[in-house]
């Protein structure tokens, strides 16, 4: 809107100082006025100062002077906002990229220096793509942002009532906060476990997976016992989720055709892989007839599946299943998952995994300048059941996250988050897959399609999309897999001196 012209007959007579201060301070307040309102107080001041020349004299100069350091300052903001946001996952960087080139200060803290593209883990952990093919640098992904910065650091707790975060090295100050530190997997109670059977939730859990996939036959290929070959080439997948299939589907897949010719003592096509889900039916969260699509997918790759049954004991000569102890080499966790444990320092309340329970506009409870997204966030007021733990999910609250911290800082209230749903994906294997997309439902070639395509558009990073695209259609065209590399930690392990 243009700036309002002063006229003069909106102005009282001159000779009536009051009355003519008043009338500055009421235009200064006026939405329609251009002028701060301390540039106003100063017109009113020096006029006053003015109207006593003759009698100031040569002092006038200093009067004038002085009497402007007078001026109150509370108007004039000191510092910009300082929004802080902990974790650079999906949820993470859509709020540092929607906050970035704002008038505010941004710092994204994470506990490691890259984003990584965690749909992909299992493709690293079954070695057909490279780590560096799902991660990107976070520096790099917000270097052209000025206002951003990125601190590499882990974070212990949160002080929400003195507004500090505190980590290893420091403490840092915040007027807004975006936590969003994900999730690790949970194993029940029986956290032994995890070293017998890792999860999929990071780079070292899918480069670890990735070392005990192919020492697996590697050991096979030397020893002469039969029971214990067959135990080195059966694989336990524990958990009938998206996680789950995945990487049933591809170590079934990378036995059949990948490493079929590797070995000279043994057949890595008679591998035997299980995939154990404790509901009766897979991919529960997708409608019934894609569970039934994925699990004849599944028997087609020859995958073992056993719906409604559930692992009690894990050791490292194998899985009790029920009654039966199946021997294996290789156990696989993907059952389920626990939240950070930096949402429980917030003092807000928590579920029994340790999600935050928001508001409906991701702020938590007495503290609107906190807000919780991701996996660490449950969010039950839109369907009245937690929101569930994907990408989508976390994207869409980030972005909103942002919305409500600019709103914040206008004064305005925080708006409440809906979740738009476009629908969701499951790979198993070469042209199997199953897509529910709302208004249809996707089997087979056409899901396996949609789901790369997805992929490969919301993978950060130019490198990293040319990259994976090139890698799926060498392993399309020639059934083989670049990345069977056995990585070890030499440092750790006791050798011969040299």
């Amino acid at each position: 809107m243009p700036a309002r012209r002063v006229r003069s007959q909106d102005l009282p007579a001159c000779g009536d100082l009051e009355a003519f201060c008043h009338c500055f301070a009421c235009l200064a307040a006026s939405d329609r006025f251009r002028h701060e309102r301390r540039k106003i107080e100063e017109i009113a001041v020096l006029t006053r100062i003015d109207l006593w020349a003759p009698v100031l004299g040569a002092r006038r100069l200093a009067f004038r002077r002085n009497a402007l350091q007078l001026l109150p300052m509370e108007n004039t903001p000191t510092e910009k906002p300082h929004v802080v946001i902990v974790g650079a996952g999906f949820g993470g960087l859509e709020a540092a990229k929607k906050l970035a080139c704002e008038d505010i200060r941004v710092t994204v803290i994470d506990r490691t220096n890259y984003h990584l593209f965690q749909p992909l883990l299992y493709q690293v952990a079954t070695a057909a793509l490279s780590p560096a093919d799902i991660a990107a640098p976070v520096r790099a992904v917000l270097s052209k942002y000025k206002n951003v910065e990125v601190i590499l650091a882990e974070v212990e707790s949160v002080d929400v009532d003195a507004k500090k975060i505190k980590t290893i090295e420091m403490e840092i100050d915040y007027d807004f906060l975006i936590l969003a530190t994900g999730a690790r997997h949970s194993y029940f109670g029986h956290n032994e476990w995890e070293k017998l059977a890792p999860g999929l939730k990071s780079l070292e859990d899918a480069i670890e997976l990735r070392r005990r996939l192919l020492m697996a036959y590697e050991y096979a290929e030397k020893i002469t016992d039969e029971a214990a070959r067959k135990a080195a080439m059966t694989f336990v997948i524990i958990g009938g989720g998206p996680t789950g299939v995945e990487m049933a589907g591809a170590i079934a897949e990378i036995a059949r055709y990948t490493l079929a010719r590797d070995f000279r003592h043994i057949d890595p096509s008679q591998t035997r892989v299980i995939l154990i889900e404790g509901e009766r039916r897979l991919l529960a969260a997708f409608p019934e007839d894609l569970s039934a699509s994925a699990l004849k997918q599944l028997v087609d790759l020859g995958v073992e599946v056993r719906t409604g049954a559930r692992a009690t004991a894990l050791t490292e000569a194998g899985v009790q299943v029920g009654d039966e102890f199946v021997p294996c080499r290789v156990k696989i966790w993907a059952a389920g998952n626990n939240a950070s444990f930096v949402g429980k320092t917030l003092g807000a309340p928590v579920d029994r995994v340790g999600r935050v329970i928001v508001n409906d506009d991701l702020t938590i409870p007495a503290h609107p300048e906190v807000q919780v997204i991701g996996d660490l966030a449950n969010f039950s007021h839109q369907t009245g059941q937690p929101l569930p733990g994907v990408s989508p999910v976390a994207m869409q609250q980030g972005r909103h996250a942002a919305r409500n911290i600019l709103a914040m800082i206008e004064g305005r209230k925080p708006q409440r988050f809906r979740y738009w749903d476009k629908g969701s994906m499951a790979t198993i294997g070469r042209n199997k897959a199953v897509a529910d997309l709302n208004i249809v439902h996707l089997s087979g070639l056409p899901a396996w399609l949609v789901w790369l395509f997805v992929h490969i558009i919301f993978l950060v990073g130019f490198r990293n999309r040319l990259a994976v695209l090139f890698q799926w259609a060498w392993a399309y065209f020639t059934f083989n897999k670049g990345a069977r590399l056995i990585t070890r930690n030499f440092q750790a392990e006791q050798r011969p001196p040299a």
